[in-house]
Order: C-alpha cells, then sequence, then structure tokens
C-alpha cells in the first residue's frame, strides 16, 4: 500500500496543460538536488522498489521467448547472413561475452518446421509478458502519484496490449540502436557490404535517433500509464530523460563489470547471461519508476505540496519540555 502522497491534477490558469517552460522553471525554483531528493522519498514510499522488482522480472520473462522467436525467424530464413547480424546485435545487447559463430550456428541449425513453432510460441508469450509488464508500469505509476486503486481489470489489460502493440517495437529498435547499433553496422559492412561512409552515417544518427524514440516513448507511457490526467509530454521529457539515462548507465557499467571482471562468469558460469539479464532488467525498472517519480513530485511542487509522502502515524513525536 502506498503511503506516498496524492498528487493533484494541475493545470495553467487559462486551463491549458502544463509543459517543459513550467517544469524548467520550477526545477530552477525549487533546485535540482531538492527535487530529486525528493522524488527518491516519492519513488520509496510509493512502493517503487517492489514494483520495480515486479518489473523487471516480468521483463526478463518477455526477453527470453523473444529471443526465442529470433532464432526461430533466424532458421526460416535460407540466408547465413541475417543470421549473422542478428548474432552480432544480441551478442552487443547482452553484458557477457559470446562466440558470434556458435550463436550463427545455432540459429541456423534448426529445421523450418521449428523454426515456425519457435517464432509463433516465442512471439505470443513475449506479447504475453509485455502486456502484463505494461500493466505493472501503471500499478508502479498509480502508486508513485499516491494512487490506491488501478483501473478495473478488463480496462486495465486491454489498454497495456494496445500500448505493448504500438510502443514495443520503438522501444526495442531505440535501445538496440544505442546498445547494439555499432555492432549491427559492423555486421552490416561484413556481411551486405555497406561502405565506410554507409557505416559512418549510421554511427552518427543512432546516437540522436535512438535517443529520441526512446525518450518520447517512455513520455508517452507516462502519460497514458498513471490512472489521472497527466500535464504535456514535454512535461513528462525530464523523468524520461532520466529514465533513459539510468538504464544507458546500467547497461554500461554492467557491461564494463562483467568484461573487466573474469569472476562474474566464472561464478555463474553459463547461467551468466541470465543474471545480467536479471540485474539489468532490475535497474532499468528503478530508472523508470525514479523517472516517473520526478514527473509527479514536479507536479506535486506545482500544486503547493512539497512532502511527497504522508507522515508516519506509529513515529514517536518529540515532547516539548518546558523549565
Amino acid at each position: 500500500m502506498t503511503t506516498a502522497r496524492t498528487v493533484p491534477v494541475t493545470t495553467e490558469m487559462d486551463g491549458d496543460e502544463l509543459d517543459a517552460k513550467d517544469a524548467w522553471h520550477l526545477a530552477r525554483h525549487h533546485g535540482l538536488r531538492r527535487i530529486l531528493v525528493e522524488s527518491f522519498v516519492r519513488f520509496r514510499y510509493g512502493d517503487g522498489f517492489t514494483n520495480s522488482r515486479a518489473l523487471a522480472l516480468q521483463t526478463c520473462l518477455a526477453v527470453v521467448p523473444f529471443l526465442l522467436a529470433v532464432m526461430g525467424l533466424a532458421a526460416d530464413i535460407d540466408d547465413d547472413r541475417p543470421a549473422a547480424v542478428v548474432a552480432a546485435t544480441v551478442n552487443a545487447v547482452s553484458p557477457t561475452s559470446g562466440d558470434d559463430d556458435a550463436f550463427v550456428q545455432a540459429l541456423t541449425s534448426g529445421s523450418e518446421g521449428a523454426g515456425e513453432v519457435a517464432l509463433a510460441f516465442g512471439l505470443v508469450f513475449a506479447l504475453f509478458s509485455m502486456t502484463t509488464a505494461m500493466a505493472q508500469v501503471e500499478r508502479g505509476g498509480n502508486r508513485i502519484y499516491g494512487i490506491r486503486r488501478d483501473r478495473p481489470a478488463l480496462h486495465k489489460y486491454g489498454r497495456a496490449a494496445v500500448f505493448t502493440t504500438l510502443l514495443a517495437g520503438p522501444l526495442g529498435l531505440g535501445f538496440l540502436a544505442l546498445v547494439a547499433g555499432g555492432a549491427f553496422g559492423d555486421a552490416m559492412v561484413d556481411e551486405y557490404g555497406w561502405s565506410e561512409g554507409a557505416r559512418l552515417a549510421w554511427e552518427w544518427c543512432r546516437w540522436p535517433l535512438g535517443l529520441l524514440a526512446l525518450v518520447v516513448v517512455i513520455a508517452i507511457l507516462f502519460d497514458h500509464a498513471p490512472r489521472r490526467r497527466q500535464p504535456a509530454l514535454s512535461w513528462l521529457a525530464l523523468g524520461s530523460a532520466i529514465t533513459v539515462l539510468g538504464s544507458m548507465a546500467a547497461a554500461a557499467g554492467l557491461a564494463a563489470y562483467v568484461n573487466a571482471s573474469g569472476s562474474f562468469s566464472s561464478t555463474y558460469g553459463p547461467l551468466a547471461g541470465v543474471f545480467a539479464l536479471l540485474l539489468w532488467s532490475l535497474l532499468s525498472s528503478i530508472s523508470l519508476f525514479y523517472g516517473l517519480a520526478v514527473c509527479a513530485q514536479l507536479e506535486a511542487l506545482r500544486a503547493g505540496e512539497a512532502e511527497p509522502a504522508y507522515d508516519d502515524p506509529g513515529r514517536p513525536h518529540r515532547q516539548v519540555v518546558e523549565d
């Protein structure tokens, strides 16, 4: 049960939605450090860690069948070049080191019939898991905004299915462009003969395009997930950018640790990739809900509700002793 204070729905004096200009003025007036600290308090008392753990597990349950679907798709294609591009891209996403040739062989060794089965079942289970993950984002967002009840079940999961269909593709492409874009470009040079100019153009374009795609998609998710009327997308962009930067920092830090230390792979053995995925999913989920907490706390400050959480009724009050 959340103990974060409920954020009032606020607008401009003329009834317009709050936008990035209003968020910037609030950040300057109250100070970015204060906003970040109070947002963490709202995140904590809004069950942020609990919902982050649940979202991380659901994300992993979506990624694994999606990779199964990728293997099935590669097995259906009678060409080793797409499999090589897929192998390089997926290996770049994983923080653990892998063997591209072994992965290509695994992708192409299956029969066509088995590939179709893997593709169908992988996509079905991935969509189902992503739908539950989107529903978890609504639950976590509601608790952070101090909303104690989600939408009715049919409405909640129906919206989650729609958002999965519309946002999963741009979200995945934006993430892959940032994390695995370099490996994808190198693989396209090796397998399809991209020129050096084309590779450099892709290398320059993938960063702004990937960042823009992720920030916009996450801002749209922030706009529609909580059970309330949200400000304009530009207001939510600050929290969305914090989410993207936190997720990218988690991926980079985890990859640097795994590659620099051989103890991770030696400790977990064949399950090292699974544990790395779990860690990255947890850190990314924390970043997502913390970014949403920043949006919520900004709007709470705009409405004059500075305290991010309700007082603890069990906390003893200090007694003032008069002489």
